[in-house]
C-alpha cells in the first residue's frame, strides 16, 4: 500500500534504513532504532489506515515525537477525524511510556535493595579519582541513583570498562543524581555526569545535582528552582570543544540564561589537551602533572 511505503520513508528519513513490517491498526508498536543496542526496542510507532492515513513515531531514548499524514484534510469532517486519531495516538504513547517507566522504577528499586556499598577501588572510581559517596554496586557494576522529588526512578549502571547504561524504559528527564545536602542561601551546583558532580562536591563541599546529560540540564534546573528556591543555583557546564556545536557549553549557557542563575565552565589555562571536556577531566589532568 502506498501509505505504508510513505510512512516507512518518513521513519527512515528520521532514523536511517531499517527492515520493519508495519501494522496499521492504531496500536503502539516498537522497533529497534538503527544504531541502538540490538533488541532495545526504543523506537515506537502508531499508524492508522483510512481515507487519510495518519501516524506518529519516535524514540523513547531520544525523547522525540514525529507526526505523519498521507495528505492534508480537505474539509472540517476530515480534519476532526484526523485530530481524533492524533489524540488517540498521543494518549496511547503516554500510557505506554508510563507503564515502561513504572516497570523500570520498580526494577531500579530492586537492584538498589540488592546492591552493596560501592567498592572505593572500583576501576571507574579509580580512573576518575572520585570517592564512591552514596553509590552502590551490584556484581562489578556501579549503580548511580536517579531520583525525582526524592523518589528513586532509575539507575545508571557503570561496569569496570566505564560504559554507561540506564534501565530500558526508565525515566531520565527531570531526574538527577544528588550529592550532599541542599541548604538555603548556599551554592547548589548542577552539572551533567556523576564524576563531574563528585569532583565539584569534593572540591567545594557544596551539594551537586547531576543531570546525566546536557539535554536534561534545563528540566532538572527548573525542578530545583521550584523545590529549592532559596538555594544559589550554579550551572557547571561541560565544554565539548571538539564536538560540533559544543552541545555541553551551549546547553549550560542556555539553561543559566533561562533560569537566571550562575554559570561556570572548566577554567582552562591553555595547555590542556582539547580532549578534556569537564571539571573531572581537568582535575585528573592537573593531578597527573604533579
Amino acid at each position: 500500500m502506498d501509505y505504508l511505503r510513505a510512512f516507512l520513508y518518513a521513519l527512515q528519513a528520521a532514523y536511517g534504513p531499517m527492515d520493519i513490517h508495519l501494522v496499521a491498526n492504531g496500536l503502539i508498536h516498537r522497533f529497534t532504532v538503527p544504531g541502538d543496542r540490538p533488541g532495545s526496542n526504543n523506537g515506537w510507532y502508531v499508524l492508522h489506515a483510512g481515507v487519510i492515513a495518519s501516524g506518529a513515531f519516535g524514540s523513547w531514548k531520544a525523547g522525540d515525537c514525529h507526526t505523519w499524514t498521507s495528505r492534508e484534510p480537505t474539509d472540517l469532517r476530515e480534519a476532526e477525524h484526523l485530530r481524533q486519531q492524533m489524540e488517540q495516538a498521543r494518549q496511547q504513547r503516554e500510557a505506554d511510556q508510563r507503564q515502561r517507566q513504572q516497570a523500570a522504577a520498580e526494577y531500579a528499586r530492586k537492584l538498589w535493595r540488592d546492591a552493596r556499598r560501592a567498592d572505593p577501588e572500583h576501576p571507574y572510581l579509580t580512573a576518575k579519582g572520585c570517592r564512591p559517596h552514596a553509590l552502590r554496586q551490584l556484581g562489578d557494576a556501579l549503580l548511580v541513583p536517579l531520583t525525582h522529588k526524592g523518589e528513586l526512578l532509575n539507575v545508571q549502571r557503570i561496569p569496570p570498562d566505564g560504559s554507561k547504561r540506564f534501565l530500558s524504559g526508565g525515566r531520565v528527564k527531570g531526574c538527577c543524581s544528588p550529592l550532599g545536602l541542599i541548604q538555603a542561601g548556599q551554592p547548589l551546583y548542577l552539572c551533567e555526569g556523576w564524576a563531574t558532580g563528585a569532583t565539584l562536591h569534593e572540591s567545594t563541599g557544596h551539594p551537586v545535582a547531576c543531570a546525566m546529560n546536557a539535554g536534561n540540564l534545563l528540566s532538572v534546573g527548573q525542578q530545583l528552582t521550584r523545590t529549592h528556591p532559596d538555594a544559589l543555583l550554579i550551572i557547571a557546564g561541560d565544554d565539548d570543544r571538539q564536538t560540533e556545536g559544543n552541545p555541553g557549553k551551549r546547553a549550560a549557557i542556555t539553561t543559566a540564561a533561562t533560569l537566571g542563575c550562575g554559570l561556570i565552565l572548566p577554567p582552562w589555562c591553555g595547555d590542556e589537551p582539547l580532549t578534556l571536556t569537564d571539571f573531572n577531566d581537568l582535575r585528573q589532568w592537573q593531578e597527573g602533572k604533579q
